[in-house]
Formats: C-alpha cells, sequence, structure tokens
C-alpha cells in the first residue's frame, strides 16, 4: 500500500515553550498534549491527532549544519487552503521576523521562514489542477519571486488551492 500523506513530523527544539508560542501565533497551530519538554500541536485544519511534535534539548544546543556541513532535513511545509490565506501568514510571518524568502515555482505559491531555532519551514499555496495549463507546465523549471497581489489578481484570493493535486476532486 502506498503511503497517502505526512501525518506529523517531529522537531528537537531548545525550548519548548518558546516554540509552542512561535508555532502557535506564527500559524495558528494549537496544543493537543503537553508534558515535560514536550508539546503536540495541531495545525487548525487538520484532523490528526497531532501534525507537530516539539521535544526539548536545551539552550545549549547548537544550530543545525544540515545542508551546510551535514545530511539532514531541509524544510517541512504546510499547505494553506486560499492566497488569501498565504498573504495573511506571509504578513504575520513578516510581523514575527521569521519570513525569509517567498517564490513563485509556477504551480506552488510559496513563503520560507525559520523558526526561533532556526528551523526553516514553507507555507505554500498549490494551484489546482484545473488551472494548470501548457504555460503554466512550462514554468515550473524556473523559480521566481512571489508576486501575492498578482496571483490573487489572476486567481483570486478565496480559491481553494490543491484541488485535483493535493486535495482530491
Amino acid at each position: 500500500m502506498p503511503v497517502q500523506r505526512l501525518n506529523h513530523a517531529v522537531l528537537y527544539v531548545r525550548d519548548v515553550a518558546r516554540s509552542v508560542d512561535f508555532y502557535r501565533e506564527a500559524l495558528g497551530f494549537r496544543v493537543v498534549m503537553e508534558m515535560p519538554g514536550a508539546a503536540f500541536l495541531q495545525a487548525a485544519g487538520s484532523s490528526n491527532d497531532h501534525d507537530l511534535g516539539l521535544f526539548q534539548i536545551g539552550a545549549q544546543a547548537g544550530p543545525t549544519t544540515a545542508g551546510r556541513t551535514s545530511v539532514g532535513l531541509y524544510h517541512l511545509a504546510w499547505e494553506v487552503d486560499t492566497l488569501d490565506e498565504l498573504q495573511r501568514v506571509a504578513a504575520k510571518l513578516g510581523e514575527l521576523g521569521a519570513l525569509v524568502g517567498a517564490s513563485d515555482h509556477s504551480t506552488t505559491k510559496a513563503l520560507y521562514a525559520k523558526d526561533p531555532d532556526g528551523l526553516e519551514f514553507e507555507v505554500s499555496w498549490l494551484l489546482p489542477a484545473a488551472l494548470i495549463d501548457d504555460a503554466v507546465r512550462a514554468g515550473r523549471a524556473s523559480i521566481r519571486p512571489l508576486d501575492l497581489a498578482k496571483d490573487i489578481e489572476r486567481y483570486g484570493g478565496r480559491t481553494p488551492g490543491g484541488i485535483g493535486v493535493s486535495v482530491p476532486v
């Protein structure tokens, strides 16, 4: 049987309380269970038991070297339903000083941010399958700066993303 989807991710962090506060404020996660040195969070639109586990390893922990001097996870990517929501998240991440990039991958409109421990994550909106035409397919080979205002004008701020791609029709 093939894998269906990612159920949750687990991160080692310096300070669980600080990370919980960040993911609550930045992405609207809620705590579903806590224990000393650990917390389990659920995304607002999720039916998973939890989407993110956080385990505290202490202030002495060094920064991740993944991708620079060691192998490791580059980032996690969370999907939002609409471009209006992506715009709201972009503003919140900017306000928190966490936003580090924004890219247009043709079929994916993506924000990149770092949490308080410098762990990178992506928040994206996926173009619905019905809107992927030859011109969009041709653009997948290049990465351009994200222009959310232009994309909202083109696709609509409330158009549900990922239909027929990550969301079944």
